[in-house]
């Protein structure tokens, strides 16, 4: 009886690319550890290498590259930078989950500075995608019903105010008030009151602090972009607030955008 033929194994031709691979992986990390070591930012430089170590180790290779960059990853594995900040995508108060490392000293300055501060509940300080924040409470830096600054908090006002000083970023100060319509001599409603408080925080920062004016811009925000619901007496106090946002963008485009509310007043509604 003959002997079936035997087959000869069919080699395999693609195992060159499991080398290739672990290649490229380890050019990746050498290029990416020699641009880390090469910035003066030691806080970019931390953060870079920070994303490469738990890349290799975790194999979150493609999210780390997209958190350097900046940006987040959509369905087709693209970084979207560009709609992060002022007029991209992202909601006015969506926490950032890759802190600007461009701002980081500027938060850790201010955090530190103006710790008495935080501590009481008169300031806020934190980062978004669209910048660092600083949020000052109405109750303790105006009065109610007003738009005068209190002199005693012009303290913590000028440390708020050197750390705008060292930087090139664009600055928008924007009032917000809590729900309950307002009609006095001087105010007609919630509109005219954010934009005024939103003025004199200008006025004081270009006139006393010799911040030039066209770094700064102003928006008045009524009650249309709370942080709390207007349900309680301390809720609406934490609406009422004026929130210094420094860009986090040196070139930020200055005029509104569509992705966030309309700083210009709307019509009074009826009081």
């Amino acid at each position: 009886m003959a002997r079936k033929k035997q087959t000869a194994a069919h080699e395999n031709h693609d195992r060159w690319l499991v080398s290739y691979a672990d290649l490229v992986t380890l050019l990746f990390a050498f290029f990416v550890v020699m641009f880390a070591s090469s910035q003066t930012d030691k806080a970019k430089a931390q953060l870079v290498s920070d994303s490469v170590k738990e890349a290799l180790e975790q194999g979150g290779m493609r999210s780390a590259v997209h958190e350097i960059l900046g940006g987040t990853v959509d369905e087709i594995g693209k970084g979207n930078a560009q709609m992060k900040g002022p007029g991209g995508s992202e909601p006015i108060n969506t926490p950032v989950p890759a802190q600007d490392a461009e701002l980081l000293p500027s938060l850790h300055y201010l955090t530190t500075e103006l710790d008495q501060e935080i501590r009481a509940g008169k300031i806020e300080v934190h980062m978004e995608a669209r910048g660092l924040v600083v949020s000052l409470k109405q109750a303790t830096y105006f009065p109610s019903g007003g738009d005068t600054i209190a002199p005693e908090t012009l303290g913590s006002i000028e440390k708020i105010a050197t750390a705008i000083h060292d930087l090139p970023n664009l600055v928008r100060l924007e009032g917000h008030t809590d729900s309950v319509p307002i009609h006095t001599g001087r105010f007609r409603s919630n509109w005219e009151l954010s934009a005024a408080r939103s003025i004199a925080m200008l006025e004081l920062f270009s006139g006393t602090y010799q911040i030039p004016r066209d770094r700064l811009a102003i928006a008045g925000y009524a009650d249309t972009v709370p942080i709390a619901p207007n349900d309680t007496e301390e809720n609406r106090a934490r609406n009422r607030r004026v929130d210094i946002v420094i860009l986090n963008h040196p070139l930020a485009v200055k005029s509104s955008q569509s992705s966030e509310p309309n700083p210009i007043p709307r019509h009074s509604r009826p009081n």
